[in-house]
């Protein structure tokens, strides 16, 4: 009883609840790389077609973040997760029973709909429960618990599947995220005080804001060049990572290696296992610290030399693989605190806008790059097919990964704009002027 009456105890139990819900939209949207071989013999899909399956949910995802920025601020983080875990989860049922294509997609995008507004709504709850020196720590540790979904999507569901089949597996996911979703709505509350605490010291208090206050929240965050960069950053890196561990990983190692599905997957889980250690460590250094660009600069050249090398070498030994992955799922960490970077340039009633549109960008990425890179393997696919699934060459992968080293340089650059303009403009100056204009 005591967790639940004291507020610095009860809010990790509300966190860890909707973090659960995040861990089933980590799974499902990375679940493609593992069931990419039964997707494409149970509906006849070229790469570009798989590619676009796996995408749809991104597209969607992507352009709902604004949007979900808005309902975290206005409606509140619980009324909205819960609501979008009904949505998705009962996509995820539809899409276990989907017998065409089509359909597969159109119960794709409405499990994208439903999961947009998940991370968002966390990242808005800690803004109203955790300090602001409290929370690079707490979005690092919401990704790791996405690290934990990237796990389960890999070696387990690969067993799962094996065992039961594709379609029952992904079923049975939908029912327990039905289950989540009535947790979060009947446990989670919006703020200490709707739970019936006082405010937490160092915590401002989150109103509920006007529809003059959220337009102008929205315009001072559109205007923001910072945005804008840590924007096409997380455009980048996220994309990438996204495609790499969710969609064509596995059948890079299993068609370069000749190994089968559920080994291939032991190399995207270590993806996952740098997801659930690099963000929780760096955020948590960036607090200590007090410093965030710095560790991104570092964190982006280590990213993009790590890709770099499979690119040029296509073929390296599988335990080099396995360390380019584990090092990309770590080094996210440092691209992570861009979620903290527009954060502190904002009032903190405006996080909720601030960090879905640059969440938004994120998964633009990831909708864009698993179809681009299926274009890529598709033109250098051999004409071979092996249970209804096409063959790539390994030049194509190359060029895939190509691709990925291209978008990591990219966000290298990001990373030393912010550098250079570190000291140029406050987040306290910039932040003041946007209250100003938001009429706070």
């Amino acid at each position: 009883m005591r967790l639940w009456r004291d507020p610095l105890r009860r809010r990790w139990l509300l966190w860890a609840t909707m973090g659960t819900l995040f861990l089933l939209v980590n799974v499902n949207r990375l679940s493609t790389a593992v069931l990419s071989e039964n997707l494409m013999a149970a509906f006849g899909t070229t790469g570009a077609q798989l590619g676009t399956l796996h995408a749809v949910f991104f597209w969607v995802y992507a352009v709902m973040q604004i949007p979900t920025g808005v309902l975290a601020d206005r409606v509140g983080p619980r009324v909205t997760a819960a609501t979008g875990a009904v949505v998705m989860n009962l996509g995820v049922v539809w899409f276990a029973l989907a017998e065409s294509y089509l359909t597969a997609t159109l119960a794709r995008g409405l499990v994208g709909l439903g999961g947009s507004v998940i991370f968002v709504c966390i990242l808005r709850f800690c803004a109203n429960w955790f300090r602001a020196d409290e929370f690079a720590t707490m979005s690092g540790a919401t990704f790791a618990v996405a690290g934990f979904g990237g796990v389960f999507a890999t070696t387990p569901l690969a067993l799962g599947v094996e065992a039961f089949g594709w379609r029952s597996t992904v079923g049975w996911i939908g029912a327990v995220g039905l289950v989540m979703a009535a947790l979060v709505f009947a446990l989670v509350r919006d703020s200490p005080v709707d739970a019936g605490f006082e405010r937490i010291e160092g915590v401002p208090g989150q109103e509920t804001l006007t529809n003059a206050q959220l337009k102008g929240h929205l315009a001072g965050v559109l205007r923001d060049r910072w945005i804008w960069v840590v924007s096409v950053m997380l455009f980048c890196t996220t994309g990438v990572n996204l495609t790499l561990f969710g969609l064509w990983g596995v059948p890079y190692v299993v068609q370069t290696y000749d190994v089968s599905v559920t080994t291939a997957s032991t190399l995207t889980l270590l993806g996952g296992v740098g997801l659930m250690v690099g963000p929780p460590a760096i955020g948590w250094l960036s607090d200590r610290l007090e410093s965030r660009v710095g560790l991104m600069v570092a964190g982006g050249a280590c990213y993009t030399v790590c890709l770099g090398i499979i690119a040029v070498v296509g073929n390296p030994p599988l335990v080099v693989v396995g360390a380019v992955f584990l090092l990309a799922g770590v080094m996210l960490g440092t691209f992570v605190l861009g979620y903290s970077v527009v954060k502190d340039r904002h009032p903190s009633s405006a996080s909720g806008i601030s960090t879905g549109t640059a969440n938004g960008a994120a998964f633009l990425g990831a909708a864009i790059f698993p179809t681009v890179m299926g274009w890529i393997l598709d033109t250098y696919w051999t004409g071979e097919l092996v249970g209804g699934v096409r063959v790539y060459t390994e030049t194509g992968y190359r060029i895939a990964f190509g691709l990925a080293t291209v978008a990591g340089v990219i966000a290298f650059v990001c990373t030393l704009w912010l550098y250079r303009h570190d000291g140029a403009a406050t987040p306290e100056s910039d932040g003041a002027s946007l209250e100003r204009v938001s009429g706070e």
